[in-house]
């Protein structure tokens, strides 16, 4: 078959965590986050160092977490089943690797930060695929300096080191797009219907974040008020069927000595057991099942739950491949094709107020 290349091709980074694929990648994953600078900002040699002996500590207690999973983390393969859906409808329902795909258009293709497929594999691909543009899009809603900040710059290098030039484009968040709190709205409301059928009183609605050193929101990273935005954003959809519903925000996953940024949700599920409230908790920060929800939430907290005496916990599922969330990362892509700027909000300006210094469109 001859190709026609008169379509110009445009290929998508979905930026992610990524996670260890079997025991012995746990150290060397942890390492790898540990190690970066934007996680701790020390400098070379004492943060290796530190990255040595951490990642050392936490792997005995992190396998233990990931036996849990069949002894990996799922997150890359939930990232293909995303990246395939998202192809399929960029491309009009067709896979983006067959006869409808010849004549150029879209591909889709992964860039974990600290573990397989590394932005170096992922930058190689992408060269080879000989895009005429390129979009960087991260699988985090809300912008952080630790997540996508992180992974821009480690694209970015990656590309410069695989001789990839060419025009990019990096859509840098999407908290407050109206697809993204349906699609949240959706996946939500059957676990307010579920509380509401088993305990007969009106339930609390957590939206459990992965939290941040307090230091790291006070040197201006935007994370935690888009974060509430978005809650705010889901709760008003929600608000149609379930009126006056009970909400809050709250954040998961502390560890070390440091302040983090609060409330937690330990604080939050010891809170609804003195009001005998039922618990309906949805991962916001998190749009794929990883550790973080399938160890975290459905054990660890699920277990607090029921000794503080929550009368029910009811953990929604992240959006994976949701169809309305697929559509979102479809129309958010199709709307930044036209524009040359290198990095666009989904809403097309600068939205973080003005203390949030470490937004990448602060002037």
């Amino acid at each position: 078959m001859i190709q026609n290349n008169s379509r110009p091709k445009t290929a998508i980074i979905l930026f992610n965590l990524g996670g260890p694929d079997g025991p012995d990648a746990v150290a060397p994953f942890l390492f790898n986050l540990f190690n970066d600078k934007a996680i701790i900002s020390v400098m070379q040699p004492l943060r290796w160092l530190l990255a040595k002996l951490i990642s050392r500590r936490r792997a005995p207690v992190a396998k233990e977490i990931y036996a849990h999973l069949g002894d990996k983390s799922p997150l890359l393969e939930n990232t293909e089943a995303q990246a395939a859906a998202l192809e399929k409808t960029l491309n009009g329902g067709g896979d983006g690797r067959g006869d409808d795909c010849e004549d150029g258009s879209f591909r889709v293709f992964i860039a974990m930060r600290y573990w397989h497929p590394f932005s170096d594999e992922t930058a190689v691909k992408v060269r080879d695929f000989e895009p005429d543009k390129i979009i960087l899009l991260p699988l985090y809603p809300h912008f952080s300096t630790t997540t996508t900040g992180s992974s821009i710059v480690d694209w970015h290098r990656a590309a410069k080191s695989a001789g990839l030039n060419v025009p990019t484009s990096v859509i840098c968040c999407y908290p407050v797009e109206a697809g993204l709190a349906q699609a949240m709205a959706g996946r939500i409301k059957p676990g307010l219907d579920r509380a509401l059928k088993e305990i007969s009183a009106p339930p609390r609605l957590l939206f459990s974040a992965h939290g941040l050193p307090q230091k790291i929101v006070d040197k201006g990273d935007p994370y935690p008020g888009q974060i509430e935005a978005n809650a705010a954003c889901v709760a008003a959809v929600l608000e149609t069927d379930f009126p006056g519903l009970d909400w809050t925000v709250c954040y998961q996953s502390r560890v070390g000595p440091l302040e983090w940024i609060g409330p937690s949700l330990d604080d939050e599920i010891e809170r609804a057991g003195i009001e005998g409230k039922a618990l309906v908790v949805f991962p916001i920060a998190f749009v794929s099942e990883h550790s973080e929800t399938l160890v975290e939430l459905d054990i660890e907290y699920a277990k607090i739950a029921e000794a503080k005496g929550v009368p029910a916990y009811i953990r929604v599922p992240t959006l994976g491949d949701d169809q309305i969330f697929i559509d979102l990362l479809t129309r958010l892509v199709k709307n930044i094709l036209p524009d040359g700027g290198s990095v666009i909000p989904a809403s097309g300006e600068r939205f973080c107020p003005a203390s949030a210094v470490s937004c990448p469109l602060a002037l």
